[in-house]
């Protein structure tokens, strides 16, 4: 059941980066880009989550690539033309670190419709999980799923979530790496 109450916010908080995950939308916070990459070769680093697809350098710097994917527990898909690495700044500890989630495809800069958030009120309705979702918006009428950044990169939650998942222990080949090299 979705909780009516309307959050109120300035017009930042209602702007969102619209990225494609199948035939879903997903909203990312546009306060929190730092840069939106083609997609390119991702170094594998050993002994990672499943979602963990490995590093890409950014003009000196190593930033750590999740699989948008397979956080969400959907499968992995091979890079297209329209594949995208969003480099995301999440808090972490006393600041903010940035981070890579490759995405399938980057659609546009949106404000929501109405200004309106609606949330999921129960946490743990239905045994879900929702500290990965901040609600859902709509932008031209079509639903998007707002993800909360920090609780989907949080360790505690990803640990709670990913120990659930059959084969969730098994490493995939991330993107540019070789299923050889693994």
């Amino acid at each position: 059941m979705l909780d009516e109450k309307i959050q109120t916010e300035d017009r930042t908080g209602l702007t969102y980066l619209t990225c494609g995950l199948e035939d879903d939308r997903v909203g990312l916070p546009v306060t929190r880009i730092k840069e939106i990459l083609d997609a390119r070769p991702i170094r594998a680093l050993p002994h990672t989550p499943p979602f963990l697809l490995g590093y890409v350098d950014v003009r000196g710097e190593s930033i750590l690539v999740a699989d948008l994917r397979k956080l969400l527990g959907r499968p992995f898909r091979p890079d297209a033309a329209d594949t995208r690495i969003v480099v995301l700044l999440i808090r972490s500890g006393d600041g903010e670190k940035a981070v890579g989630l490759r995405t399938d495809c980057v659609y546009e800069v949106a404000t929501l419709d109405n200004d309106r958030i609606m949330s999921f009120a129960d946490l743990g309705l239905l045994n879900w999980d929702s500290r990965m979702v901040r609600g859902i918006g709509k932008r031209n009428g079509e639903d998007i799923t707002l993800l909360n950044l920090d609780g989907l990169m949080n360790s505690a939650v990803l640990a709670d979530y990913h120990e659930e998942l059959p084969g969730s222990g098994a490493a995939t080949a991330p993107s540019g790496a070789s299923e050889a090299a693994w």
